[in-house]
């Protein structure tokens, strides 16, 4: 009985495994159009070369890839060339960075990462009256961001909304056609399959339409896509062995991008560890050893970050436990990365300064402090002159310290949270705000709501929050408006010294929430502390000013 049960069992084993061999095969066939951004072609999996073949020279590999879970995954799976290059180490294998190559076995977590959320905006700017900033364009001219600032959408858009918005590259490149706006397959097989180049002939950047800026740098690309992981030294300092570094012209990067986000960035494609990979925040967190959470040294201590570098050359930073605070804090943070000036000397600084490239790895209440020891501001505001920061999207620093954060909750929680596909329990990818997900977010820990009360105790905070910035914002125009007139009076050079600090501190503490995401509700005490401090901050100036301005009483 017991032998007829082995014999029985083997066969279908084997049967298993013809079966299970053929759509391998199948897959990697399937996936010949998604090609890595520097293969003419793809190819099929080499069979022939093992993952031992590649530990003799590739040791620092073996560490991770021997003992992950990917320990069965041969390295032709996302490398291709192998046989060539196990035959002449100087053909070098081309590396996929695409997400199909992920999406052959983790399909549910691939279709909603390429997924587009309808219900979201399609396409608005921050400095409307429609979104959270109307007076945008007065508060920051003449910054590059007045040309565009423009409310996130699908992350599987990042890089093509980079690439045609208005700020960034004198509008050269744009949609072949308006369809293309929601072809997220088409944006994640490759961004210059729905964008055109209006003159291919040049790398130089220049205005190609009407109000536009060419604002872009190779450091700012760095979120929107990681295609060029092994062709970017750490921190992006010059090499020979870089193709890329700070100092690069960005339309010739941006032409060498292809695919969004890659899925490496959070998770290591060898162990599948979790980890993080943009150099600045590595930077910050072991170089400048603020830590992972740098408010909250228990817990900094207890989720740690170590920094592993390759052949001198490029880092990564490989987490102790899986944390989306971090994976996500690659991109939603505030950081530098342009050229700008010394305040203190006005020395320009441009990109051969690792300034360029900098997370200040701190919160509201810090972040002028940091820079002002760094010695670093963005531009001067046009009519002012006061050395100004451009906030990016602070998400992050600003969840630090609030309620959800202290409660152990994570970006996953709200943005990717557990779902049901397939009759699986997978982690959804889509990354969309938990306002559209109600029902698999806040209900999860707020047991007795409905979806309905969960949704108004969204708009509670937001339209609260929405109220301060509106006030922060009217009364930053009034102050910018009355240093103009006391200028124009010959207020003394001491007195508008004096009001341009008082700019730079009411401009802080309401322009990182035009920056920030979420109109408060990350952090809604630390917003309004942050609003009304700028508030407080504009009418201080407005009275310096006026005062300075009154008439002098007749001398008796």
């Amino acid at each position: 009985m017991k032998r007829r049960f082995f014999i029985a069992f083997m066969a279908a084993l084997a049967i298993s495994l013809l079966i299970g061999a053929y759509y391998t095969s199948a897959d990697a066939e399937k996936a010949k159009p998604y090609a890595g951004t520097t293969a003419k072609k793809a190819m099929p999996a080499e069979k022939g070369v093992k993952a031992e073949t590649c530990y003799s020279c590739h040791s620092d590999i073996k560490d991770f890839h021997a003992k992950g879970k990917h320990a069965k995954v041969n390295c032709s799976n996302c490398h291709e060339g192998l046989n060539s290059h196990v035959k002449d180490a100087m053909t070098k294998p081309v590396t996929r960075t695409d997400h199909a190559v992920c999406g052959k076995c983790h399909k549910e977590q691939y279709e909603s990462f390429v997924s587009v959320n309808l219900e979201s905006k399609a396409k608005v700017e921050k400095a409307t009256f429609k979104s959270r900033s109307p007076l945008f364009d007065k508060l920051m001219m003449p910054h590059g961001f007045v040309k565009e600032h423009a409310e996130p959408r699908s992350h599987i858009f990042m890089l093509v909304d980079h690439l045609t918005i208005d700020r960034g590259y004198g509008g050269r490149f744009q949609l072949k056609d308006w369809t293309k706006i929601l072809d997220a397959k088409g944006a994640e097989k490759s961004a210059w399959g729905i964008l055109m180049d209006k003159d291919p002939s040049t790398s130089d950047q220049k205005a190609f339409i009407p109000q536009s800026a060419t604002a872009a740098n190779s450091v700012c690309l760095q979120c929107k896509s990681q295609d060029n992981i092994l062709r970017w030294k750490y921190m992006g300092d010059k090499d020979p062995a870089a193709k890329w570094d700070r100092t690069s012209k960005v339309v010739d990067l941006a032409k060498d991008l292809k695919h969004p986000m890659n899925c490496y960035m959070c998770h290591d494609p060898h162990s599948t560890q979790p980890r993080v990979v943009r150099d600045g925040l590595i930077e910050a967190v072991v170089d400048r050893g603020k830590g992972t959470y740098p408010y909250d040294k228990e817990k900094s201590s207890k989720i740690t970050m170590k920094k592993v570098m390759f052949r001198d050359f490029r880092a990564i930073g490989i987490l102790s436990k899986a944390d989306s605070n971090l994976m996500c804090a690659q991109c939603h943070v505030e950081y530098n990365c342009n050229p700008g000036h010394d305040p203190k000397t006005g020395k320009a600084i441009g990109m051969t300064d690792r300034r360029t490239n900098y997370f200040p790895w701190a919160n509201v209440f810090d972040i002028n402090k940091t820079y002002e020891e760094l010695g670093f501001k963005d531009f001067k505001h046009a009519v002012t002159g006061a050395s100004l920061t451009k906030m990016q999207h602070p998400e992050t620093e600003t969840f630090w310290g609030s309620k959800h954060e202290k409660a152990g909750v994570e970006c996953k929680d709200c943005h990717m949270p557990r779902v049901k596909k397939a009759g699986k329990t997978v982690t959804f990818h889509g990354q969309r705000s938990a306002r559209y997900m109600l029902k698999d977010t806040c209900l999860n820990c707020h047991k007795g709501w409905t979806v309905k009360e969960a949704e108004y105790q969204v708009d509670a905070i937001q339209n609260y929050i929405k109220g301060k910035l509106t006030k922060a914002e009217f009364w930053l125009g009034q102050f910018i408006d009355t240093f103009a007139k006391a200028k124009a009076k010959g207020v003394s050079e001491d007195v508008l010294k004096d009001a341009k600090k008082l700019h730079d501190t009411a401009h802080t503490y309401w322009e990182w929430w035009t920056a920030e995401n979420s109109d408060g509700f990350h952090n809604p005490d630390a917003a309004r502390e942050s609003l009304t401090r700028s508030i407080d901050a504009s009418q201080k100036g407005i009275k310096i000013l006026n005062d300075a301005m009154a008439p002098k009483p007749a001398a008796k």
